[in-house]
């Protein structure tokens, strides 16, 4: 089964447009990675650590899990997360396809003005506001590698929700 993974940081419109796709696109699952997160962040209150991702087991533990899920269920995989360290990518990539999973890696773009305003404009997490402001930079730091290992970039500056998933289901040769 295919992973498409859909990258981006806080107001590219990952969430809708993973939505969407999965509404499109017959045999397909959404997954999110964050619930690996807050399992080990549940089960590791004892560590020192500012984000799930910098847990080792989170890089180990999404690929096992995805692999189950979609063995299990007989579907391709749509997850949904932000992830701007190399390595980090690079980790959980290599492991997908060591399992036998093809990654269409996404990358939802979009410019910095663009991003804030989302940010300010979407109901939910207002509390988490100021942290999502703050990796707007270090997501335009990360543009420098994550262009070129994506397998389509789509600018959602310019599109919407519902033209980017179309992309995206237009794009998979599954």
């Amino acid at each position: 089964m295919t992973i498409i993974w859909v990258n981006g940081t806080f107001g590219a419109g990952k969430t809708t447009t993973a939505g969407k796709l999965v509404e499109l696109t017959e045999g397909t699952r959404l997954f999110d990675p964050e619930y690996v997160g807050y399992m080990l962040s549940a089960n590791l209150k004892d560590q020192q650590f500012t984000d799930f991702q910098q847990l080792p087991p989170w890089r180990t533990l999404v690929p096992v899990v995805m692999d189950e899920v979609a063995r299990f269920t007989g579907q391709h995989l749509v997850a949904v997360q932000t992830v701007l360290v190399e390595d980090y990518w690079r980790e959980i990539s290599t492991a997908l396809h060591a399992l036998g999973h093809p990654v269409i890696h996404v990358l939802l773009d979009a410019d910095a003005e663009t991003l804030h305003t989302r940010i300010d404009a979407d109901p939910e997490g207002k509390d988490i506001r100021p942290w999502r402001h703050d990796h707007v930079p270090e997501y335009q730091a990360a543009r420098t590698w994550l262009l070129p290992t994506a397998d389509l970039v789509i600018d959602t500056t310019k599109h919407t929700a519902d033209s980017a998933a179309t992309q995206i289901k237009e794009s998979l040769a599954l």
